[in-house]
């Protein structure tokens, strides 16, 4: 049909100007940052460890060993995680009480005091300051993640829920592509730059708050925590386009009045509600493994697969962009078909692809010494990883808190995912040397294995969730998963693509 066309769904989202202002809006203050954040440190790094030297020196008259050198650097990287984790402990009881977009634009502020220490840095001959403005970098990011999905969810008619929220990928892409290539040394990576380098999230912020100050807030968030009716249908004018959205309202009031919905639950009341356990065992799996699946191991052993392939040194920044901008890439490539392809398979897909492709990388990094054409091979296999991981996995996890969710614990269900990612993204940081340095390539067999357990997980245990509503998910999970096995089987099906008319009629 035409309507399950990508084209179409593209054509959908251009109609409604308002909603692509505040994808941009929301990127730019969001998972760009954290994009930067991640990416940003590579290029500086003998600047930051020869600044943390200088000041033990001057200040304390001590030149500290390699070992310490070492320590201090590790702690700047991540403490990064750590203010991650604490950003989205707190983002479910911010979001409930301030809304999506004021704990966006107030969430900059932090940002910008960050940048501020950072800039002030190598003036102040204090690295201490850096691994201030990494914390507080890691709360930005903490925040603005399950913030910047509920705001663009929310604000989304529900046919297109699915390719904006992948603008969340994109953006993080985007930043650690800018991240790598404002590194270079023809641009901010010097000995006299960096500190401009590490402040440019202050600029991304000053960005942010100057444009998404014009934008509505979540017209769901107004309609079930304001109980203000009048502003949520104004927010849906604005952002839709200048018709009559009553159904669209009606139907939030309906989901409210079917769940008894009196206020937004709390992390821990999601954690011990029972009905909802498979749910949270998804989430808890799914967004475990986007960090369980190589992705580190993979970029670590990007650089030793370019110097096999006769990648000269100097020239390994560029070869490392090529990778940032083919996750970009991708992640647009997923934006136009996650609509008419569904979440489910691309998250079957994109695992078994990943994990077919960390078969064949441990194969010919073990040949690598063997075989004078096997480098290539390598170097093939690490961007089809990529195209798997983006155009998969990660393009397809963003939006899956708040879609298998009901609207009572979508919020608690986003900072999970969120504080499920930044602890896993931790505990990889602190193994991962040890796996690398004990296996060598041989971990990737590890990240096989959960790839292909999550890939089974999806395909036996997670209903499709496109074009459905939040009930209709929780129905289906039910139905999977009820002692009686027969009905496994009859899904909701018929009732899709009825749906997905009103949906487009609405637009």
């Amino acid at each position: 049909m035409a309507t399950t066309r990508p084209t179409r769904y593209l054509t959908l989202l251009l109609d409604c100007p308002v909603v692509i202002a505040a994808i941009c809006a929301a990127g730019i203050g969001g998972t760009f940052q954290y994009g930067f954040c991640i990416s940003v440190m590579t290029s500086p790094s003998a600047f930051i460890k020869e600044l943390v030297n200088t000041t033990c020196l001057q200040r304390y008259g001590v030149s500290l060993e390699q070992w310490q050198v070492s320590l201090i650097w590790s702690s700047t990287v991540s403490i990064f995680c750590i203010g991650g984790l604490l950003g989205s402990l707190m983002s479910s009881q911010l979001l409930t009480r301030f809304g999506r977009k004021k704990i966006l634009l107030l969430n900059n502020f932090v940002a910008i005091i960050g940048a501020v220490l950072m800039l002030l840095s190598q003036t102040a001959m204090s690295f201490e300051m850096i691994l201030v403005g990494r914390f507080l970098y890691g709360i930005n990011a903490g925040v603005s993640l399950p913030a910047q999905v509920l705001y663009l969810v929310e604000c989304a008619p529900k046919c297109l829920r699915g390719m904006v929220v992948v603008t969340v990928l994109t953006f993080q892409c985007l930043g650690k592509f800018s991240g790598q290539l404002l590194g270079i040394s023809e641009l901010l990576g010097t000995r006299e730059r960096w500190p401009w380098l590490l402040g440019f999230n202050g600029f991304t912020a000053l960005l942010q708050l100057s444009t998404l100050t014009f934008l509505p807030e979540s017209p769901i968030y107004l309609l079930l925590y304001r109980e203000d009716r009048q502003a949520c249908e104004k927010a849906l004018k604005r952002l839709w386009g200048n018709k009559d959205h009553s159904r669209v309202v009606e139907e939030i009031l309906e989901e409210k009045a079917a769940l008894q919905y009196t206020r937004s639950h709390s992390l821990m009341e999601l954690i011990q509600t029972k009905e909802l356990r498979w749910q949270l065992l998804t989430l808890f799996i799914i967004t475990a493994t986007l960090q369980f699946s190589g992705i580190s191991s993979v970029f670590f052993y990007a650089f030793e697969v370019f110097r096999a392939a006769g990648i000269q040194e100097h020239l390994l920044p560029y070869a490392n962009m090529g990778l940032g901008l083919c996750e970009m890439i991708t992640s647009v490539a997923c934006f136009m078909i996650i609509e008419n392809t569904g979440r489910k398979v691309l998250l079957i897909g994109g695992y078994m692809g990943v994990a077919a492709t960390l078969g064949l990388l441990t194969i010919t990094l073990y040949l690598q010494s063997q075989v004078s054409w096997m480098p290539y091979c390598s170097m093939a296999l690490i961007f089809i990883f990529i195209f798997f991981f983006t155009g998969g996995p990660c393009g397809a996890t963003g939006s899956l808190g708040v879609e298998i969710l009901t609207v009572a614990y979508v919020a608690a269900g986003t900072a999970l995912s969120c504080v499920t990612n930044w602890t896993v993204m931790f505990l990889m940081g602190m193994l991962f040397p040890v796996l690398a340095e004990k296996l060598q390539h041989f971990c990737f067999l590890i990240f096989l294995f959960f790839c292909v357990a999550c890939g089974l997980y999806v395909k036996f245990n997670v209903p499709e969730t496109k074009n459905r509503t939040a009930l209709e998910i929780t129905a289906e999970f039910e139905r999977m998963h009820s002692k009686s096995g027969g009905e496994r089987k009859n899904s909701t099906e018929h009732g899709i693509e009825a749906n997905r008319t009103d949906d487009l009629s609405e637009l």
